[in-house]
């Protein structure tokens, strides 16, 4: 979604690399709650204005901010849903290639500098170094 000068909001026709095109599997609570929305164009977005048509990405992130204010959420951001994502696959044992394709990253080095979980207690150090006690 971007805003054009003098034509107002617009779907972008691709996104910023080749790994921005890609298939996601949800989860199934998320496609029964995707479902669960009344029938639209099938172009329509997933997150559309009250009218139906395309939303404003500042107005979308002023209504998250305040409906995580207002549930006493005020230190989560839009991104904490990415990188919750990321962790979890990382402390599932998902490879960082899935995590990447998952997140829409071309390169797994990102997701792994940017989104994996730090300061973890338990790596797996202690066990492998075992060997020489």
């Amino acid at each position: 979604m971007i805003r054009v000068k003098e034509r107002g909001l617009m779907i972008k026709t691709a996104p910023k690399t080749r790994a921005g095109f890609r298939t996601l599997v949800l989860p199934s609570w998320a496609v029964e709650m995707l479902r669960l929305r009344p029938p639209g164009r099938p172009d329509q977005t997933v997150f559309c204005s009250a009218l139906g048509g395309l939303r404003d990405r500042d107005n979308a992130l002023g209504d998250l901010r305040n409906a995580l204010n207002a549930a006493g959420f005020e230190w989560v951001t839009s991104h904490t849903f990415r990188r919750t994502v990321a962790t979890l696959m990382d402390q599932s044992g998902l490879t960082a290639r899935a995590a990447a394709d998952q997140l829409g990253h071309s390169h797994p080095s990102l997701t792994q500098d940017v989104y994996y979980g730090r300061r973890i207690a338990k790596t797996g150090a202690a066990d492998v170094l075992e060997v020489f006690g």
